[in-house]
């Protein structure tokens, strides 16, 4: 169990790069947060709404909401795990050189696993914008030609 600096040194470069994909996850949370966010505020907008008067098109539009809302949660739960598996894989690095205990093959198994989760965390949110794009094309407004004005 005797650290050397130099051995120290090496292990903060090797966990330099599960830090970076720290940071693009954390970045990736604030977006996927954020969109629920507004999500949440359109469909407190709409029930409001609908508790005036009965609308199909608030139904619809809530209804689109909804599945949006259920997608970009699965995308956090994804990002959030992925972060979790990046943090136990620095830990577990500073823990294997420090313990003497090979842990590679784990770590290079969260490692992964960690990556998986991100991928997944961006087919969610790409999902969801797809639903999110096709929704504001069909709820658009019809443009009428402008009147002419009687001279």
């Amino acid at each position: 169990m005797n650290i050397q600096l130099g051995d120290i040194g090496h292990l903060i470069q090797l966990a330099i790069a599960p830090v970076f994909l720290l940071s693009g996850v954390c970045t990736n949370l604030i977006v996927l947060t954020n969109r629920l966010a507004r999500i949440i505020d359109r469909s407190r907008v709409l029930e409001d709404r609908l508790d005036i008067a009965y609308s199909e098109m608030y139904i619809n539009e809530l209804d689109v909401m909804y599945r949006r809302s259920h997608l970009i949660n699965y995308s956090i739960a994804l990002s959030t795990a992925c972060g979790l598996m990046v943090c136990l894989v620095i830990a577990m690095l500073f823990f294997s050189d420090i313990s003497d205990i090979a842990l590679e093959k784990y770590i290079a198994g969260m490692f992964v696993f960690s990556v998986f989760c991100l991928i997944g965390s961006f087919c969610y949110l790409l999902r969801e914008i797809f639903i999110a794009s096709a929704a504001m094309r069909a709820l658009r407004h019809v443009r009428r030609p402008p009147t002419k004005q009687p001279d």
